[in-house]
């Protein structure tokens, strides 16, 4: 696969993550809060992978103030969306499973967290 130019593949997902979006959008026009979650999830996502792609491009001098911050940048988002997501997985479920939810979010944010910034 070409890392440098766009690929195919890439763009197909885009499109069906912006398409699916856009469905979820239009579905729940009428509860502001969904629309809300939708579009915060898709940018944060978009800014996931735009970090990600970042990270994997920049030098890999392990005293580098961009390597840094782009971890941050990662660990942030993915504990945005992780937080997000078990919100609305635990809105669904019953009491002790929406406790389980949340210990599972939490194990993988501070799981997260050692693997970026500890155990590298």
């Amino acid at each position: 696969m070409d890392r440098d130019g766009g690929n195919w593949l890439t763009g197909v997902g885009f499109a069906m993550l912006t398409c699916n979006s856009a469905l979820a959008i239009y579905r729940s026009k009428e509860d502001a809060w969904s629309v809300a979650f939708v579009v915060s999830t898709y940018f944060a996502l978009l800014l996931l992978f735009w970090c990600l792609r970042l990270y994997e491009r920049a030098a890999p001098n392990p005293n580098g103030a961009q390597r840094w911050k782009l971890k941050v940048a990662v660990w942030s988002l993915s504990t945005f969306l992780t937080a997000m997501f078990s919100y609305k997985v635990a809105n669904l479920m019953p009491r002790p499973v929406d406790l389980v939810v949340w210990a599972m979010a939490a194990t993988v944010i501070c799981g997260g967290f050692y693997a970026f910034f500890r155990h590298a």
